[in-house]
């Protein structure tokens, strides 16, 4: 019993570093890919850079729950591979230890990361989704603070427009300014000046503009001719033009939590038969993508062993394109159920069974049938391509050092 504790407690290290390197990795990777397309699209809509940080917290569910399963598989894959290659794995089968006794541990992962899962894509990823669109729709309203563009004509609002030839003090001084406003009464005043700064009052609706040294023209159906003034200080009111509230959580079947998305479906909350269709696709397709993870571990091991006398790294290849492709097809079957062409329910759960089937078949080769290989075929053909392209090598270095 000791023993077997010991063999527990080896292969829980082994599983975890593979594990969490790869998560980490994963997520990393998705981070750093939109990261590039967030400061484009929030650099274009003249928000503040630190948001982007904001949008990619809220991302980052979303990222773990793609991550965790890719993160488990290769985790068990990659430790089964090590005591296959290093001959630990017969060494545990020859003291009697099968696979059905190995792959507790993997199953303690594969249990304590679904639930997790489960929590994730049900209630966490519905919220920080809602959250980054609402930043989405602060930074084309402009809720979050416009960025003045040195050298350019801005629009602040209907109302205003702004041009500063340059920013000094990190941007709390502005320079060389030209300034246009018209107020609701037809008042227009258009003024330039050598400085100038925003600055806040006690109504969150109106700003001031104070400028210094400059002069400006005033405009109006009640004067007979413009006036014009010179001053050393001018405090301009703007008033901010209204932003509409963002809309309320819940519009999108994505933001709505595992609960809420079930009581759509198969409750009386749905609208009408487009939104409740739409919902049973959302909702088993959340439900196969966390219970396939279940399977995992299976997979995993029978890939993980090579054939003896080899280190092809076929299996890793193989295993992540089947998660992969798996994942691609669920959202193909929830697009096809939400849009009526098929049912959802037989869309998201056939694919499930025949993966399930198709797993049970390659683990139980690999676990009960000696020198089982359930991708021998393409072990076989891999190591004979792999071979042919080696002895073409040889040949044209040959053919190269061979003198004229």
């Amino acid at each position: 019993m000791g023993r077997l504790t010991l063999i527990d407690r080896y292969l829980a290290r082994t599983i975890a570093v593979p594990l969490i390197g790869t998560l980490l990795l994963a997520a990393m990777l998705l981070v750093l890919d939109k990261m590039l397309r967030l400061f484009d699209f929030v650099i274009n809509a003249g928000g503040p850079v630190s948001v982007v940080w904001r949008m990619l917290a809220n991302l980052l569910p979303e990222y773990f729950a793609l991550g965790i399963p890719i993160g488990l598989l290769l985790g068990i894959l990659l430790a089964f591979r090590k005591l296959a290659l290093s001959s630990e794995l017969d060494s545990l089968r020859g003291i009697g230890v099968g696979y059905g006794r190995l792959l507790r541990v993997p199953y303690v992962y594969a249990i304590a990361l679904m639930l997790l899962n489960l929590v994730i894509v049900g209630w966490v990823e519905p919220f920080s989704r809602y959250r980054y669109e609402g930043l989405r729709f602060d930074l084309r309203s402009g809720a979050l603070g416009a960025a003045i563009k040195v050298g350019e004509f801005n629009t602040l609002g209907r109302r205003m427009t702004l041009r500063i030839e340059r920013s000094e003090q990190e941007g709390t001084q502005l320079a060389g300014i030209f300034t246009a406003v018209e107020d609701k009464s037809g008042m227009r005043v258009a003024a330039t000046a050598e400085r100038g700064e925003f600055l806040s009052t006690d109504d969150p609706d109106t700003i001031i503009f104070r400028l210094k040294q400059g002069r400006l023209v005033q405009d109006s159906p009640k004067f007979t001719t413009p006036r014009t003034l010179s001053f050393d200080s001018y405090d301009l009111p703007i008033n901010l033009p209204s932003i509409d509230p963002f809309r309320g959580r819940g519009n999108e079947r994505d933001e709505l939590t595992f609960v809420e998305i079930g009581k759509r479906a198969y409750g009386s909350t749905a609208a009408n038969a487009i939104e409740n269709r739409e919902a049973r696709a959302n909702f088993h397709f959340r439900l196969v993508e966390v219970v396939m993870m279940l399977m995992l571990p299976l997979l995993a091991v029978a890939l993980a062993i090579p054939p003896k006398r080899s280190s092809s790294a076929l299996g890793i290849f193989i295993a992540i394109v089947m998660v992969v492709t798996y994942h691609k097809i669920n959202q193909y079957a929830e697009n096809a159920g939400a849009q009526g062409r098929l049912m959802p329910e037989l869309a998201l759960w056939l694919p499930f069974l025949l993966f399930v089937g198709l797993i049970g078949w390659m683990y139980h080769v690999i676990a009960h049938r000696p020198g089982g290989q359930p991708i021998g075929a393409l072990e076989a053909s891999f190591a004979k391509l792999g071979r042919t392209i080696a002895r073409l090598v040889r040949k044209r270095r040959r053919l190269i050092d061979e003198p004229a």
